[in-house]
């Protein structure tokens, strides 16, 4: 079953740097980070102590609310350093990793199980770590019964992984993956596509819907609002496209393989394509001796441009990505910048940017927001790139002012912070529409839960 959903309003980032289909095995990375704060609204109590050797899918720590809830290792090998922030919090858990990798034996298990047998098997398996829930945009509560699972096989922001490419040839672990969760929802799997090739175009126990449009289209949010939008009192799970070739692999075979397909991408990047790596790798492992130059002033993003986070050299992958994006920072000043035609920078407006007389040109942009923070300023522009029906702008002052009625009324419940990548792209206030709405989402969780 097939539905077609047409997106009209956002806007494509066409960047310099996309990466070419060819995928390449990264240097075997010799340490490997687990990042609690990956894991929002997650109180870690760790298990694995310094010192502690484990196997690749052993438990590193459960969540305090939920020790049913485990957080695994994705690769065996010791637990060399805890590092901690204020107050002792668990900032990073490194682990050196073995030459040889062992496995924790899960077992196959039966897809005909019933749905407490699959929750329980993914609870202390450590997949579900994959399974997120909205409202909040969490790691999904195990008490929440969902009204519907999305997942969005399309990925449409700047220099992102092409998923067609990336899941090819994971068709048997896509659809036990599917055919497992279809059964933790009295409601339907939702899977957005791109093209009738992708290979999640033809899995069973799910409606497919075929995707178009602008940036933010692939985006799991807009899915949601344009099939089954979410109500007071209501809850609906997501998934990452990637994330369930391990759920899959995990039922199937018993191991926890958190093998990932990483998209080397940016116009820093000589040669941009993809790598074969696991969860929490050094991106050292891919960057270093393929083109990137270690001395230049670049940014290292884990994600994309618009929604990812910024890596040191000596970083690490974290938990959801499956792309590394290099550009250029943009510390330099530019003199009358604001008072002269500018061709070479995306605009949604026509005012002295022409980047709308040349729709297909790719524009290799850097950091710079090209302005200051200030107040708000009301243009209109938000609703051009906002296909949710929701109002931007007032949702966003919503949040900063606390008011938790209006959140609500406005439809908070529905949104996550990458819904509003886009508003904070263009917006001339230089305001940090993401961080806002997490904020505002961190405080309907307190208050309301």
């Amino acid at each position: 079953m097939s539905k077609d959903i047409r997106i009209k309003k956002g806007l494509d980032i066409k960047l310099v740097g996309e990466a070419e289909k060819t995928t390449e095995n990264a240097i075997v990375s010799n340490f490997y980070y687990i990042r609690p704060e990956d894991f929002h609204s997650i109180i870690p109590k760790l298990v694995a102590k310094e010192g502690t050797h484990v196997k690749a899918g052993e438990t590193l720590f459960y969540n305090k609310d939920n020790e049913d809830m485990k957080f695994v290792s994705p690769v065996s090998g010791e637990v060399i350093e805890i590092q901690r922030g204020p107050r002792r919090r668990i900032d990073a858990i490194k682990i050196t990793a073995d030459n040889e990798q062992t496995y924790v034996d899960h077992g196959k298990f039966d897809l005909s199980a019933d749905a407490e047998k699959i929750k329980a098997h993914l609870l202390a398996s450590g997949c579900w770590a994959f399974i997120k829930q909205r409202p909040y945009d969490i790691v999904a509560k195990t008490t929440s019964s969902p009204k519907a699972i999305f997942i969005s096989g399309y990925a449409s922001a700047p220099l992102a992984a092409d998923l067609d490419y990336t899941l090819a040839g994971k068709e048997n672990e896509l659809q036990a993956a599917v055919t497992a969760l279809s059964k933790l929802t009295e409601g339907d799997v939702h899977i957005g596509v791109g093209s009738s090739n992708s290979p999640l175009a033809n899995l069973q126990n799910a409606i497919i819907h075929k995707v178009s449009g602008p940036h933010p289209s692939g985006n799991v949010g807009t899915l949601i609002n344009k099939v089954d939008p979410i109500n007071k009192g209501e809850v609906v799970w997501t998934v990452n496209a990637q994330d369930l070739v391990i759920i899959g692999e995990l039922l199937l075979t018993g191991k926890f393989n958190a093998e990932r397909i990483v998209a080397l991408a940016g116009s820093s990047v000589k040669k941009p394509r993809y790598f074969r790596t696991k969860i929490g790798s050094e991106v050292a492992t891919m960057i270093y001796d393929n083109g990137v130059e270690k001395d230049a002033n670049d940014r290292i993003i884990s994600g994309n441009v618009l929604t990812g986070k910024k890596v040191g050299p000596d970083g690490a992958l974290d938990y959801y990505s499956n792309v590394i994006t290099i550009i250029p920072e943009g510390d330099d000043y530019e003199f009358f910048g604001w008072n002269k035609p500018v061709f070479n920078k995306i605009s949604t407006s026509r005012a002295l940017t022409f980047s709308w007389l040349n729709p297909k040109k790719k524009y290799d942009l850097n950091t710079n927001t090209n302005g200051e923070h200030r107040a708000f300023v009301v243009t209109g522009s938000y609703e051009e790139v906002f296909p949710l029906d929701i109002y931007p702008m007032q949702i966003l002052k919503a949040c900063m002012y606390k008011d938790l009625d209006e959140m609500e009324a406005l439809g908070m419940y529905e949104v996550a912070p990458e819904d509003f990548a886009l508003t904070e792209f263009i917006c001339v206030s230089k305001q940090p529409h993401q961080k806002i709405i997490r904020e505002g989402l961190d405080l309907m969780l307190k208050e309301i839960g």
